[in-house]
C-alpha cells in the first residue's frame, strides 16, 4: 500500500515522503527485524522500521517499491508490498506453522526409536548386530537434514550477511554430531575403554556415535520453535481484524437517484450513499436525508444509541440502528477515524516490538564466543600433542553442551504452559511481551462500556408522579414502548411485568432524538425527553426537576412519560455495572496497584461508576483518536520506581484499539470486537471479572518462571562449557547432560500448572 502526501515529483521520481509497507516473511527472531531495518536504512534518504511481532516493514523516503523489496531479498528474506486485500501475513504463518508442524512430527517419530536403539547399542555390546551404526546414520538424515532445515538455511543466510544467531549454534552443533558420528563410523572405533558415565566405565565403541544428540537437539528446538511461531501470529491480525470490521460494498445514490452497489474502495469523498436500518456505514459522513439512532458503543464508549438528523456527522464502522440514512462521505479510505486507529493501533505494537528479549541480547555474543572456545579448544589439544580423535572430541563436546536446547525452551515452554492453564482460567496470553509488562505494571487503566458495565440498558427506576402506580406507569410505557426499535425503548418494553396483557394502543409515531407518541384510551401518551413533552401542548415538568438533576449526576437517562398534558412520571434506563466488578476492581487495588477508569461518556456517569467500585481516578469524555494519547499521557507521569509508569489497558471496544496497543500491557474482554482483541496482549475469555487480576498474577508468575528457565539455561553453559573443553566431558556425556538441562526447564514450567485462581472455589 503507498500512500503518498502531496502532489507526484516528476515522472519517475519517487516522492520523498512516499510510504510504502512490506509483508515480509522469514525472520527468526529480533535480530532479523534489525537486520532487516539497517539493510533498509542505508538506502540513501531511507527511514524504515520493521516490526518482528506484525513481520512487517514501513520505508518512508526517496525509493520504489522495487528497490525496497530487492534489499530484503539480498539480506535473505522474502517481501511483498501491502495490498489493500493482502492475505500475505495469513498465508505465510499458516506455511510456516505447517512446516514446522510437519518437520517436528517427522522428528519426533524418528528421534524415539533413534534414541533408544543408539543409546542400548552403544553401551551394551552385546546387543549389537553387524551394520548397526549405518542404520541408525539412515534414520538420522530426515532429522539431520530435512527437519533441521530451518536452522541450516538461517545459519546460511546469517553467515553470509557475516552475523551470527541462535540457529547458528543449532545447526552446527547438530552438523557436528552428524558428521562426527559418520567419521567415527568409517575410521573405526578404538578397542580401549571409553568414559566414565557416573556409575562405570562405558564399553569401547560408546564414544562413537552421538547421532541421538543431533536428532534431540533438532526435536527440542522445533518444539520450541513451533510453539513460539503458534503464539507469534495471534500478534498480526490488527489490520485484518480491522479492514473486516469496515463494509466492502457501499450503497451509492446516482445521478438519476437509483442506488447502485460498488465495492467499497470506489467510494470517494462527497459521494452521496444510502445505509438502511441494520448496516454499518461505510465511511465518516454527514447525514443529507432520514433520521435514526446509531450504535457509537464500539467507537466512543457511549452506550445509549445516538440519535441523528440532517447535519450530524457519523463515523464509519458505526451501526444503523432504525431508520434509513442518505449520506454524504467526508472521509473516505485510509483518511477514515477507523483506518487511523488501525494505524495508531499498528504503530504503538511496532514501538513495543522493538524491545529486545534477553535471550535475542545476549545470543549476539554468546554465539562467536562458544564458536571461538569450541576451535580455541580443539587448537589447543592438537597443539598438546593430543590424537585427532581425542580433540575433535573435545571440540564437538563445547558445540553441543552450548547448544541452546535449555534456552531455547526456556520461554516456549513456560509459555505454552502458562497459555494453557490461562486457558483453563478464562486467559489468553498472546505472547512473551504480555509477561514482560507484567512485572512491571503499576497502573491499570479500565474502560467503562462493556467492560464494568453490561454495554445493556436497562430499567433502573420507575418513578409515578401523577394517578398511576408505578405497575400501572410501566405497563402502558411497555405497551406504548414495544413498538420501538430504539435501545431505550426495548429495555423499557423488556421490563413489563411477566404473564401480563399488555394494554392496546394505537398511532404510535417516532420522533428520532425525542421520543415516541400514541394513543391510548382517548389519550395522548408521550414518552422521552424534556424536549419532547415542552414541544406542541406542553407539560409541567417541575415534578421531576429534581429527579432529572439527581439522575443526570449518576450519567443515567430520564424517560419521562406523560398523559396529554399532564406528567404521568418517569422511567430511569442506565448501562448496568457487571456483578463481579466491584470485586475485580478491589482485587486489583489489593496488588497494589493504582486504578483509572477511561471513558467517552460523560463525567457524571463515569465518576458515578468509579465512585461504586473503589476506582483512583477518573478520565472521562475522551474521544477515540484521544485514548492512545491518554494511555502515553499516564506512561509519561513519573512511577514508584524508576522512570515512568507502566500502564495496564482493559478494554473491549474499537474505540479501545489503539489504546490497548500503546499500554504496556493490553487486556481485552473476549466479548469485546475483534480488533480489540488482536491489538491486546491477553484476551480475557471468563465473563466474572476476577478474571482480570488473575491475568497480570499468572503473566507475573510465568515471567518468573521464564526468569528461572534463563538462569538456568545461562548458568548450565557457563559452567560445563569448561568442563567440555578441558576434556572432562565427551559428547556422549555433554548430550546427556543438554537432554537433562533442557528436562529441567521443562519440568519447571509445568510448575506453571499450579496456578490457582483468586476468585472464590464456588465460582
Amino acid at each position: 500500500m503507498t500512500q503518498v502526501a502531496d502532489a507526484p515529483t516528476a515522472q519517475g521520481t519517487p516522492d520523498p515522503r512516499e510510504i510504502i509497507e512490506l509483508d515480509i516473511s522469514g525472520m527468526t527472531c529480533a535480530a532479523c527485524a534489525a537486520r532487516i531495518e539497517k539493510k533498509l536504512n542505508k538506502l540513501e534518504g531511507v527511514n524504515a522500521t520493521v516490526n518482528y511481532a506484525t513481520e512487517r516493514a514501513v520505508v518512508t523516503g526517496p525509493v520504489d517499491a522495487a528497490q525496497a523489496i530487492a534489499t530484503v531479498e539480498k539480506a535473505g528474506y522474502e517481501a511483498a508490498e501491502v495490498a489493500e486485500d493482502s492475505d500475505f501475513h495469513e498465508t505465510a504463518a499458516a506455511d510456516r506453522i505447517a512446516s514446522l508442524r510437519r518437520r517436528l512430527a517427522v522428528a519426533a517419530l524418528l528421534t524415539l526409536p533413534l534414541g533408544n536403539l543408539a543409546i542400548v547399542l552403544a553401551l551394551v555390546p552385546s546387543v549389537r548386530f553387524p551394520m548397526w551404526e549405518w542404520l541408525c546414520v539412515l534414520i538420522a538424515i530426515p532429522v539431520v537434514f530435512w527437519c533441521a532445515w530451518p536452522f541450516h538455511r538461517a545459519t546460511w543466510r546469517n553467515l553470509r550477511q557475516r552475523s551470527f544467531s541462535m540457529d547458528t549454534l543449532v545447526s552446527l552443533g547438530v552438523l557436528a554430531a552428524f558428521s562426527w558420528s559418520v567419521v567415527s563410523i568409517v575410521l573405526g572405533s578404538p578397542d580401549d575403554e571409553g568414559y566414565w558415565l557416573g556409575y562405570g566405565i562405558t564399553p569401547s565403541g560408546a564414544d562413537a556415535i552421538y547421532l541421538e544428540v543431533a536428532a534431540g537437539v533438532t526435536t527440542f528446538l522445533l518444539t520450541g520453535r513451533y510453539f513460539e511461531a503458534r503464539a507469534r501470529r495471534s500478534a498480526q491480525g490488527v489490520l485484518g481484524a480491522l479492514n473486516a470490521l469496515a463494509p466492502t460494498s457501499v450503497r451509492v445514490l446516482t445521478a438519476e437517484g437509483t442506488e447502485q452497489i460498488i465495492d467499497i474502495h470506489q467510494l470517494r469523498r462527497g459521494d452521496r450513499f444510502v445505509v438502511r436500518p441494520g448496516e454499518r456505514i461505510a465511511a465518516d459522513a454527514r447525514v443529507e436525508e432520514g433520521t435514526s439512532a446509531i450504535d457509537t458503543s464500539m467507537m466512543t464508549g457511549e452506550p445509549v444509541p445516538r440519535d441523528v438528523e440532517v447535519g450530524a456527522e457519523v463515523l464509519g464502522g458505526t451501526i444503523n440502528l432504525t431508520g434509513r440514512l442518505v449520506l454524504s462521505a467526508t472521509r473516505v479510505g485510509a483518511h477514515t477515524q477507523l483506518a487511523q486507529m488501525a494505524t495508531l493501533a499498528e504503530q504503538a505494537q511496532a514501538r513495543k516490538a522493538r524491545v529486545q528479549t534477553l535471550v535475542d541480547k545476549v545470543v549476539s555474543v554468546f554465539v562467536p564466543v562458544v564458536l571461538g572456545l569450541s576451535l580455541l579448544t580443539l587448537l589447543v589439544w592438537l597443539a598438546a600433542g593430543s590424537g585427532t580423535r581425542h580433540a575433535f572430541s573435545a571440540a564437538i563436546s563445547v558445540l553441543i553442551i552450548a547448544c541452546p536446547c535449555a534456552l531455547g525452551l526456556a520461554t516456549p515452554t513456560a509459555l505454552m504452559v502458562g497459555v494453557g492453564r490461562g486457558g483453563q482460567l478464562g486467559i489468553l496470553i498472546k505472547g512473551q511481551d504480555a509477561l514482560e509488562a507484567s512485572g512491571e505494571i503499576d497502573t491499570v487503566v479500565f474502560d467503562k462500556t462493556g467492560t464494568l458495565t453490561t454495554g445493556t440498558m436497562t430499567l433502573e427506576r420507575v418513578e409515578p408522579f401523577g394517578g398511576l402506580d408505578a405497575d400501572e406507569l410501566l405497563t402502558l410505557a411497555a405497551a406504548v414502548e414495544q413498538h420501538s426499535e430504539h435501545p431505550l425503548g426495548r429495555a423499557v418494553a423488556a421490563a413489563a411485568p411477566q404473564g401480563g396483557t399488555l394494554p392496546a394502543v394505537e398511532d404510535f409515531t417516532a420522533q428520532p432524538g425525542r421520543g415516541v407518541t400514541a394513543t391510548w384510551e382517548s389519550r395522548r401518551v408521550r414518552i422521552g425527553n424534556a424536549a419532547h413533552l415542552l414541544e406542541g401542548e406542553a407539560v409541567d415538568l417541575a415534578p421531576a426537576r429534581e429527579l432529572l438533576e439527581a439522575e443526570a449526576a449518576r450519567g443515567h437517562t430520564v424517560l419521562l412519560v406523560a398523559l396529554d398534558q399532564e406528567l404521568a412520571g418517569a422511567l430511569v434506563v442506565a448501562d448496568t455495572l457487571r456483578d463481579s466488578a466491584a470485586e475485580a476492581v478491589a482485587a486489583v487495588n489489593k496488588m497494589g496497584l493504582r486504578t483509572v477508569l477511561l471513558s467517552g461518556d460523560t463525567e457524571a456517569a463515569a465518576r458515578q461508576v468509579a465512585s461504586q467500585l473503589g476506582i483512583d481516578e477518573v478520565i472521562a469524555g475522551v474521544m477515540p483518536s484521544q485514548k492512545a494519547e491518554t494511555i502515553q499521557a499516564i506512561q509519561a507521569q513519573p512511577g514508584p520506581r524508576r522512570g515512568r509508569r507502566r500502564v495496564a489497558m482493559v478494554g473491549d471496544g474499537i474505540n479501545d484499539a489503539s489504546a490497548l496497543a500503546t499500554a504496556d500491557l493490553g487486556l481485552a474482554l473476549v466479548s469485546g470486537t475483534d480488533i480489540a482483541m488482536k491489538s491486546a496482549d491477553i484476551i480475557l475469555v471468563r465473563q466474572h471479572l476476577s478474571v482480570i487480576p488473575d491475568a497480570l498474577l499468572l503473566a507475573r508468575r510465568t515471567l518468573r518462571t521464564i526468569r528461572g528457565n534463563l538462569l538456568w539455561a545461562f548458568g548450565y553453559n557457563v559452567a560445563a562449557i569448561p568442563l567440555a573443553a578441558l576434556g572432562f566431558l565427551n559428547p556422549l556425556i555433554a548430550g546427556l547432560a543438554m537432554s537433562l538441562s533442557s528436562v529441567f526447564v521443562v519440568s519447571n514450567s509445568l510448575r506453571l500448572r499450579s496456578f490457582q485462581s483468586t476468585a472464590a472455589p464456588h465460582r
